[in-house]
């Protein structure tokens, strides 16, 4: 953890991931986050696989967090809410709209507690859309947005990516979304501040950067990065196993021709012309498919690195956790959790140079720092 951001005080109203991501990262760059929660707790607390402790999904989002717990359909949990807004800087929620105006978390009711907050709402969909008041889950947006029917472009069934994608890319933007408004507080800029992070737009600008291709000069021009969209795209069998090469610049696809016994390919005129040589991907991809296996993996990312083309091994989640470079670079680490017990962490993959790091947090039970935050706040009233 770095103190950048010492002094910060984050009030957290999220659950599962796309919340908790974005208050992890907040809290790992120094500010005081705290994770409001229902008196059951967040539900990621017991999805499997789950320890004495919580869940393994809760452990990875919400360390170096304070933890209250409360009842916010009930009154006295509400005003206990509006005590703690008016301590904060920022309030953070991944709930639905109406949901967030039912128990006061809405931008006007928290402004009329605090008119300094920064209010930031996680949502499904943009409030000036049709679609505002959808439910919205990952695999929902992935849909939604265009990026499980990309598979559909490459001659694939329509699929979701392996991972809760919409969700961090939303925390991401979340993360952000608070970052600008902290330093626009600091430039002078009074009054609440409201921000918006509808996770339909974010994903479907994630997509579209490169994606929005030829109908970026034209109404009816055909979106779609060919490149990417080539069913040939994707690793490549070797004598044992699996590899990831992508010749990019011409001298890439020079050095790896040339590796391949394929001169001949560089004689062709469209070979040399950057314009037609997307044309010509698949035919590239073909080659690049034959000719790995006739090599080990191990013997092709010597060779291919010597020519300083790009590539990669494939392993597998059990392999990732063996790379060699993230154990170099110190990414996960063995602690003992007080309530879990030995278990490990990933670290804050931005580093800060000269910036003082301090021990990451633990993310406490249900409510543990329940008790210590009500006495801060009846020391304030005093």
């Amino acid at each position: 953890m770095v103190p950048l951001l010492e002094g910060v005080r984050i009030i957290e109203v999220g659950a599962v991931v796309l919340g908790p991501y974005a208050g992890q990262i907040l809290a790992d760059l120094g500010a005081e986050v705290i994770k409001v929660e229902a008196l059951e707790g967040d539900i990621a607390r017991n999805a499997h696989p789950a320890g004495p402790g919580g869940g393994a999904l809760f452990l990875n989002n919400n360390r170096n967090k304070r933890m209250l717990a409360i009842d916010l359909k009930q009154p006295a949990g509400k005003a206990a809410l509006a005590k703690l807004i008016g301590t904060a800087d920022v309030l953070f929620h991944n709930m639905r709209v109406d949901a967030a105006e039912r128990i006061g978390l809405g931008f006007d009711a928290v402004a009329a507690i605090n008119p300094a907050i920064i209010h930031c709402a996680a949502i499904g969909f943009g409030q000036r859309g049709p679609y505002r008041d959808r439910p919205a889950f990952d695999d929902i947006i992935q849909a939604a947005s265009g990026l499980a029917g990309l598979e559909a472009a490459t001659g694939a069934d329509p699929r979701f990516v392996p991972t809760v994608l919409a969700d961090k890319v939303a925390a991401l933007h979340a993360v952000y979304g608070i970052l600008a408004a902290l330093v626009a507080r600091a430039n002078g800029r009074t009054g609440p501040i409201k921000v918006e992070v509808p996770m339909f737009e974010a994903l479907a600008a994630f997509l579209l950067n490169e994606h929005l291709a030829g109908a970026t000069f034209a109404a009816d021009g055909a979106p779609g990065y060919p490149r990417i969209l080539s069913p040939n795209r994707r690793p490549f069998r070797t004598a044992d196993g699996w590899i990831a090469v992508l010749p990019y610049t011409d001298r890439q696809w020079r050095a790896f021709l040339i590796e391949v016994g394929r001169e001949d390919i560089i004689e062709e005129p469209w070979f040399a012309d950057p314009r037609q040589r997307p044309a010509h991907i698949d035919t590239l991809y073909a080659i690049v498919a034959e000719s790995l296996p006739a090599r080990s993996t191990a013997d092709w990312l010597v060779r291919l690195a010597e020519r300083d083309v790009p590539c990669s091994q494939v392993p597998d989640l059990p392999g990732l956790l063996e790379d060699p470079h993230l154990a170099a670079t110190g990414f996960f680490r063995h602690r003992i959790h007080p309530d879990v017990g030995g278990f490990y962490e990933m670290q804050p993959p931005v580093r800060y140079g000269a910036a003082p790091e301090r021990d990451l947090g633990f993310a406490p039970q249900i409510g543990g720092d329940g008790d210590a935050i009500r006495a801060e706040l009846a020391a304030r009233r005093g």
